[in-house]
């Protein structure tokens, strides 16, 4: 399912959507904030609501959550197919700017201390990082591991989009992960949220935990 922003004419768009700095858009196509889709697309059957994200799952998707096991509290949406999977997390933002910069440039400096990389580059989500970090398994051997993080600012939020596995190196496979990132829905909600405090996801109706189920 794809949706688009609703809009005071329905007219069809030409070129890129700026937005009111100027700058290309990228939400133009996704992700988008619960008030820009009509009410019956943020509740279709093939929908599943997790609270903070509402997420659109492909044939063949796995949906499973993070959990953190003393609180309970469900910290990250992670879809799988195939090789590869997308993590999501969503965050407050300020009313007047972005944090995307201000948050890419510490994941590098993270990903350094652990002696790894973190190369800038762009995306069809606007600047990214690839991140390639040492990771020992269980065995206690160690490789390196590379990832995408990829982070939309939007309307007081901030959506973080980590693509893992095959999709992170090859872009046949990045491809359902980034348009599974598109058609997701941010409901920020209008409470006052202290900035990076991450937004409340929730597990589904009737889901359990450590069970994961067809998106």
């Amino acid at each position: 399912m794809i949706f688009r922003r609703k809009g005071k004419n329905d007219e069809p768009e030409t070129g890129e959507t700026l937005d009111e700095t100027g700058t290309a858009d990228v939400r133009a196509e996704g992700p988008f904030d619960s008030s820009e889709v009509d009410a019956a697309d943020l509740e279709a059957e093939d929908r599943i609501d997790l609270g903070a994200l509402v997420v659109t799952g492909m044939p063949g998707m796995e949906l499973g959550l993070q959990v953190d096991e003393q609180s309970g509290v469900v910290q990250a949406v992670l879809l799988m197919l195939d090789d590869s999977a997308l993590e999501l997390r969503a965050f407050a933002a300020p009313k007047t700017s972005g944090i995307w910069d201000e948050v890419r440039q510490e994941i590098a400096g993270e990903a350094a201390r652990m002696g790894g990389t973190a190369t800038e580059t762009e995306g069809p989500f606007g600047t990214e990082l690839v991140l390639v970090v040492p990771v020992e398994d269980p065995e206690g051997q160690v490789f390196s591991q590379t990832s995408r993080v990829i982070g939309v600012d939007g309307p007081r939020w901030l959506l973080r989009g980590t693509v893992l596995g095959r999709a992170a190196v090859e872009p046949d496979a990045a491809e359902p992960m980034e348009a599974t990132l598109r058609n997701t829905i941010v409901v920020r909600g209008n409470e006052p949220m202290a900035v990076r405090e991450s937004l409340p996801l929730q597990m589904p109706p009737g889901a359990q935990p450590n069970e994961p189920e067809e998106a």
